[in-house]
């Protein structure tokens, strides 16, 4: 009897589980590893319909993917290292705003919780609708952000344009950390709770300044939960399509050209599934080796902090 309800106690984790692994392996690994498959193949328009029938291409994809040198791997690495300047600058805005926002509202005073909603706005919004209402700011002719800066301030010598050319990497980079800052924001606020207010009464009879405490105790205090918000921050800035899909369309300028756009390009525009899967691999692959080194390199430093 009591071997029963051990069983029973040991097995009601996994079956709490079980839909949600269910859930993941329909969702995510099967067409992950349909994906996979569909790299070695050679993919088109015409053979998409029967792809399991697709002649077989081995790691052709993967070579035509790398070789920096031709037009399509060129171009990729280019989209990499746009991605890699994006995806690092709206992790870094994105966490200084939210960080200094959740301090600054720490303290009470008049009018805090209107703030605190009016800084969760940009993330409670949809982000579609979100990002339609950038795409009519950032107009040229029409757009309030030229109105603004050219009309009334006179900051520009003409009306830039904003979805086209070198400036549509600063539309993106700005879009992006308006509607993400929130979410760094809400985690950090929601650490700052957890930290005892005698560190802060201690540091200031000592003649800590606020500098000094937000050094000393807010920053070291928020170091275990801005490693992992710091890596979800990157993730999703890496594989954001929605914002430069819904802002600059299926063709995105070659400054703002995000790595998945461009692998959507390759796949739904140039109708060249194999080499586009192939991309989305390595993207992958990538991410896994960044997530795995940085997780690496964390605990590491955990484990030295506290030895």
């Amino acid at each position: 009897m009591r071997g029963r309800t051990r069983l029973r106690r040991a097995g009601l984790p996994y079956l709490l589980l079980l839909p949600a692994l269910l859930l993941e392996l329909l969702v995510h690994l099967v067409p992950m590893v349909i994906g996979i498959v569909m790299s070695f193949k050679e993919l088109t328009q015409l053979q998409i319909a029967h792809w399991g029938a697709a002649p077989w291409k081995a790691l052709s994809n993967y070579r035509v993917t790398v070789d920096f040198d031709a037009p399509v791997g060129a171009t990729l690495l280019h989209s990499f290292l746009v991605t890699c300047a994006f995806s690092v600058l709206t992790v870094a805005l994105c966490w200084l705003l939210g960080t200094a926002a959740a301090i600054f509202l720490q303290e009470h005073f008049r009018g805090r919780g209107l703030l605190r909603a009016v800084f969760l706005t940009p993330y409670a919004l949809p982000v579609y609708a979100a990002v339609i209402t950038w795409a009519f700011l950032f107009q040229r002719d029409n757009g309030l952000v030229n109105h603004v800066l050219h009309d009334q301030l006179g900051l520009t010598g003409d009306r830039p344009f904003w979805l086209l050319g070198d400036n549509s990497f600063v539309a993106l980079l700005v879009v992006s950390v308006w509607k993400t800052w929130p979410f760094a924001f809400l985690v950090v606020m929601a650490a700052l709770q957890s930290i005892p207010k005698d560190l802060y009464e201690a540091a200031a009879l000592d003649g800590a300044g606020v500098l000094r405490q937000i050094r000393r105790i807010t920053l070291p205090s928020l170091r275990p939960i801005n490693q992992v918000l710091l890596l979800v921050l990157f993730l999703w800035s890496f594989n954001d399509f929605n914002t430069p899909y819904v802002l600059f369309g299926k063709a995105a300028p070659e400054a703002a050209d995000l790595l998945s756009i461009h692998i959507y390009q390759s796949s739904f525009v140039t109708w060249n599934f194999g080499t586009g899967s192939a991309m989305s691999v390595l993207l992958l692959l990538f991410l896994l080796v960044v997530t795995a080194g940085y997780l690496l390199a964390t605990s590491r430093g955990r484990r030295s902090a506290d030895a």
